[in-house]
């Protein structure tokens, strides 16, 4: 046998070690961490009933929308998180049912599993609040006394279910069963940090993405100290403060209030996320861009009968119209199908430079019914309503003001 020269052996080892080095890169770059205190929203797949569930007992939720990190999506929709029933007692005439869960184990489509600690919460301003006034409680479902059939209240601390039933008090008293439906929707909050196989990386922002860099937490941070929702320091840090600030933000602007600095809330605050040319403008809110298209979809039915025009725009043959007339009622109706579009836009997100383009399209859309209504023909009803519409873009028309 004949010796291998030694230059081709470097090199067989050089390329050995420099494929081994790239994979590990590569797998070092697609590991992303979703942080403690994330909040993942889930729906149930069966019933969940405190007159019939038993200590010990498993059941599936589905993960209801794409959750991203940063740029990657790390669990797609569709996944499984299971949860595991801790305590579970059926009402009686005196006492309300009570169920405990907690959740353990998350499953992706493609079959790969991961351990978690996860407890329940609540994206109800109240029920949080109460969550969070004690740190160490154990969170329930109490019987019947909310909309999905079981209030979410932080009961006392301990391993004793006496010490729970203690502290829930009078909230006992319906005695009542918790009788949660199939696909009734949970809100899942991490105990521990979990890392996760980044998946496809997001060409632009979704809505559900939850942002972790210390650059966008410190933007969040300044933002939310700018509107009065944040009082400590500028860390880059998603601590409880912070994500106390988040949740409270998302509950006044009609967001989903978890707690994570995701897409919708960092549209809300006016972040720039680095995902297009940098387009200074702010961009409403979920709640707000609904509210502006409901609006204007009323204002057009209401000057449609002012006009006497019936729903299949057929107009009053006995009545004389003039330019104005008509002008309005084409400018007011493209309003409305104008603030359809943007509201899709804010809600599905995607494109922050592209929603703060699309809110200058719609204040565009207003001045032109601005320009129409100075010479149509109208009650004083209808003026102050298309008033009140106005007020509502005053943050997105730079224009007007």
């Amino acid at each position: 046998m004949h010796p291998t020269p030694l230059h081709k052996y470097l090199k067989t080892v050089c390329g050995i070690a420099l494929a081994f080095a790239a994979a590990s890169t590569a797998s070092a770059q697609s590991r992303v961490v979703l942080p403690a205190g994330s909040v993942i929203i889930v729906r149930t797949t069966a019933p969940l009933q405190s007159a019939t569930a038993k200590s010990g007992q498993t059941f599936d939720t589905n993960v209801e929308e794409s959750v991203g990190v940063d740029e990657f999506t790390v669990i797609p929709a569709g996944s499984k998180i299971r949860g595991v029933v801790s305590l579970a007692t059926p009402a009686t005439r005196q006492q309300s049912g009570v169920i405990e869960v907690v959740f353990d184990r998350l499953t992706l489509p493609n079959g790969s599993t991961f351990p978690i600690e996860g407890k329940l919460t609540s994206t109800d301003s109240a029920e949080r609040r109460q969550i969070q006034s004690d740190p160490n409680a154990r969170v329930v479902l109490v019987g019947e006394r909310g909309g999905i059939g079981g209030t979410i209240a932080g009961a006392g601390s301990g391993k004793s279910a006496n010490n729970i039933f203690a502290a829930l008090g009078t909230l006992l008293s319906q005695g009542r069963d918790v009788n949660v439906a199939a696909g009734t929707p949970l809100a899942v909050e991490l105990q521990q940090a979990v890392t996760l196989r980044g998946g496809g990386r997001l060409r632009g922002v979704e809505g559900s993405t939850i942002f972790t860099a210390t650059d966008r937490v410190s933007a969040a941070q300044q933002a939310l100290a700018r509107l009065n929702y944040y009082r400590g320091p500028v860390t880059g840090q998603l601590d409880d403060a912070t994500r106390t600030a988040l949740f409270q933000f998302q509950v006044d602007r009609g967001l989903r209030g978890t707690g994570n600095l995701d897409g919708r809330t960092a549209q809300a605050l006016g972040l720039n996320l680095g995902t297009g040319t940098g387009v200074s403008g702010s961009i409403l809110s979920v709640a707000q861009a609904s509210a502006v298209r409901r609006d204007a979809q009323s204002l057009v039915a209401r000057y449609r009968s002012e006009l006497t025009a019936s729903g299949v725009g057929r107009l009053d043959p006995t009545r004389t119209y003039v330019q104005s007339d008509l002008d309005l009622w084409f400018a007011l109706s493209a309003f409305a199908d104008n603030a359809s579009i943007y509201e899709q836009l804010v809600t599905n997100g995607g494109n922050r430079d592209a929603a703060v383009l699309a809110g200058r399209a719609l204040a565009g859309a207003a001045r032109r019914v601005d320009s129409a209504m100075q010479s149509a023909r109208t009650s004083g009803q209808l003026q102050n309503s298309w008033a009140a519409i106005r007020r509502q873009l005053v943050t997105i028309d730079t224009a007007g003001n």
